[in-house]
């Protein structure tokens, strides 16, 4: 769905001044360079994924290929395969496949008919560090808080914003635009985009994402739970024993809490749907050096329903690390939902889009399954399961047209009852697991016809945001790859990468700081280098909106007339419609990201993502199972420490000639460790004797199989690997 983001008050030649800061939006007459005609992902391939690259040629013949090393030496050759006319870019085009070339490298170079492509790595290193990258973007979109030089750096290290430090008129006491007899403190949360307005709907998306990030590690076997641990991301929150990607997105959640109107007041649990200046803001203009109003918008059915999901969800992640925090998310959701549900029809208007997006929605209804999925999950209730089940969303409905978008929320609400166990009945779980791998199979269909292949919109039209409709997408095969363990989902989610990193008809990386051509120039009040030079340019990780054919701004109505859809984009910072960022672009980027540190390298089936990770402190009767047949096992056991704390990750494999139809394995701390959570397995420990026993969909393991496990765990001073490792009494070998 379109990001349906807001006109900005700037005409195309006019001076816009803010004390010693001014700009002149740059429009050129030509439209952008498309480069070389060999597009790439200009970052790197991950070894083991499809490696394609799209070439532009009106040659009706293959051409040979050839693909250098950075010494030079021709490593790999071929022949293209031709695919003629690509209606989303009007450029005739081959393909080139080196996917045997799996050798990691790097300045990689591919060259066809005497023209070379940029260079890039076969590595996974790029999409890992990613991972941190495209989450760092929520630091520094940061409101209310000073963003400091020593997690994002001199350059990028500003004072807080809007915290009523002159000229800010702060966000401490805001009114209603329309009187309301009230003012609410709304300080914190993100900047939703690249003005100062702070947007509900779009904060519930993002915070939803990033939480889920976590919250999938938790379903998901063999999930990489300790890559977003706590200390893995530069924020003030780094050794609080919290999840990192927890604390961010509580950032956002805590501006939507305290956007909910107070008890005793009109509309008493319903939230405001946004807050931003009165006018739109100048560009550009640092965040604390903005001296216009705020104001608060009418409350909105949406954003109340916004609130009521991710609030749900926060309250069964954060229980066991602040069961305080966790019980007042709670009851705000549960106010929330029964507050919309006796105002079901409060939409915000398409004309309120003055000084901020209006964000306007007409269908409610995705929005009312979401929080009902979500406050089902966490609290198992009769009433939300029946709003749940006689939802006309329910059982993955809404994928039947799309996935999933600010405006269109039923899916995250599918995404969940397909995750987190519930009671409801197994068979409702598969058919919504189904829908999912139904959708990702259309998304599939769609990118086989395209030359530059990219699971977007599916309908030809690029519109605002296309790049997070990409990045949502891949989200959505990344699941149907958990799910199901399919293949072709894992490489149509790398695809996605492929296409946001330079594989796209303008050569452009779509991610600041990665690849040879990388946006620089976003539409964003801060990082406005191109308008002033004392400002930065966009940090890396930050994507850019993308390929919008509506032109819906001076700069790109003025350069590209006539450009077919994926090549509607220029990196200017004026051309707000093209080429702004968003927070739920951002999430969607950052979830696809650990999605793809976590798979890389690994093309494995998955075990179906049923169990939820149990932890016993100290049982009085130990966990019994039925004795494996006796035999040989190895264990491998790392582990990721952080201030007191660590995750342990195990791997058990059956070395035996015989199948285990069950297992029990056993093993000791010696420096006093305690294990706090567990997942892939049944956890007790008492003393310093830990005992974990098989789920009910991982106890069968064949000769030569394995299973993985792990557990989070707390520590003081030393924290040396445990030992005495067996299964069912047999020693294990430790690799």
């Amino acid at each position: 769905m379109p990001h349906r983001k807001r006109p900005v008050a700037l005409a195309a030649a006019t001076l816009l001044t803010l004390g010693a800061l001014a700009v002149v939006p740059s429009i050129a007459a030509a439209a952008p360079d498309p480069g070389g005609p060999v597009k790439v992902n200009q970052v790197g391939y991950v070894p083991g994924t499809p490696k394609q690259a799209t070439v532009v040629s009106t040659s009706t013949s293959p051409l040979a290929w050839t693909l250098r090393n950075a010494a030079g030496t021709t490593v790999a050759s071929g022949q293209t395969t031709v695919r003629g006319t690509d209606a989303l870019s009007g450029d005739s085009v081959h393909v080139a496949d080196f996917s045997a070339y799996d050798t990691l490298g790097s300045g990689y170079v591919l060259s066809v008919g005497g023209n070379s492509s940029h260079p890039f790595d076969i590595s996974a290193d790029a999409v890992r560090k990613l991972r941190t990258d495209a989450l760092a973007f929520f630091y520094h979109q940061r409101s209310g808080t000073p963003i400091e030089s020593r997690y994002v750096g001199t350059r990028y290290s500003r004072p807080a914003g809007h915290v009523n430090v002159a000229p800010n008129q702060g966000d401490n006491a805001v009114p209603c635009r329309t009187s309301c007899g009230y003012t609410l403190d709304v300080r914190g949360g993100w900047y939703d985009a690249g003005d100062h307005g702070k947007y509900v709907v779009n904060g519930g998306l993002a915070t939803w994402q990033l939480q889920n990030i976590h919250e999938r590690a938790l379903h998901v076997a063999g999930a990489d739970r300790a890559g977003l641990a706590d200390g893995t991301l530069a924020i003030p929150e780094q050794a609080n024993r919290v999840p990192d990607v927890l604390d961010e997105a509580r950032w956002e959640l805590e501006f939507m809490l305290r956007m909910q109107v107070p008890d005793g007041r009109t509309n008493a649990g319903m939230v405001h749907h946004k807050i931003h200046d009165q006018n739109w803001t100048a560009l550009p203009t640092r965040p604390e050096l903005d001296n216009q109003p705020r104001l608060l918008a009418p409350v909105s059915t949406a954003a109340t329903l916004n609130l009521a999901a991710t609030a749900a969800q926060a309250s069964r992640l954060w229980k066991s690390y602040d069961a305080t925090f966790a019980a007042r998310a709670l009851a705000a959701a549960e106010k929330a939902y029964a507050a919309a549900k006796a105002n079901p029809n409060r939409l915000a208007p398409a004309s309120d889009n003055t000084g901020g997006g209006a964000y306007e929605d007409n269908n409610v209804g995705d929005e009312f399954y979401w929080a009902a999925a979500e406050l089902y999950a966490t609290t198992g209730a009769a009433g939300y399961r029946a709003d749940v089940t006689g939802s006309s969303y329910y059982k993955g409905a809404s994928f039947t047209t799309h996935g999933y978008d600010w405006n269109w929320t039923g899916g995250l609400g599918d995404t969940t009852l397909a995750l987190v166990p519930t009671g409801l009945p197994a068979a409702d779980v598969t058919a919504t697991r189904a829908a999912i791998a139904a959708f990702a199979d259309r998304l599939l269909t769609q990118t086989a016809r395209q030359g530059y292949p990219a699971p977007g919109s599916g309908d030809g039209t690029y519109y605002w945001g296309s790049n997070g409709t990409v990045a949502n997408n891949g989200n959505v095969l990344a699941l149907a790859f958990d799910f199901t363990g399919q293949q072709k989902y894992r490489s149509g989610a790398y695809a996605a990468y492929d296409y946001l990193f330079g594989r796209n008809p303008l050569n452009q990386s779509y991610v600041a700081g990665y690849g040879e051509k990388p946006v620089r120039n976003v539409h964003h009040r801060f990082w406005a280098n191109q308008a002033d030079s004392a400002l930065p340019t966009a940090p890396p990780g930050s994507l850019a909106g993308g390929p919008n054919s509506q032109l819906q701004d001076p700069v790109a109505v003025a350069q590209l007339a006539g450009c077919k859809p994926q090549k509607c984009f220029v990196d200017d910072i004026g051309a707000y419609s093209v080429n702004e960022v968003a927070i739920n672009w951002n999430s969607a980027l950052a979830w696809l990201a650990n999605w793809a540190a976590e798979r890389a390298g690994t093309g494995g089936t998955p075990p179906d993502p049923t169990p939820s990770p149990t932890v016993s402190p100290s049982p009085t009767t130990p966990p019994t199972t039925t004795p494996p047949p006796s035999g040989g096992c190895a264990v491998t056991y790392t582990s990721y420490n952080w201030s007191n704390g660590f995750s342990g990750n195990l791997t058990v494999t059956n070395s035996s000639a015989a199948a285990w139809p069950s297992w029990t394995l056993t093993f000791r701390f010696t420096a006093g460790q305690q294990i706090s959570q567990g997942w892939s397995g049944k956890f007790s420990q008492s003393g310093t004797e830990v005992t974990v026993t098989n789920e009910s969909w991982n106890g069968a393991v064949a000769p030569g199989g394995s299973v993985s496990l792990g557990f989070n765990a707390s520590y003081t001073g030393t924290n040396p690997a445990p030992v005495g490792f067996a299964v069912n009494g047999t020693a294990c070998t430790l690799r």
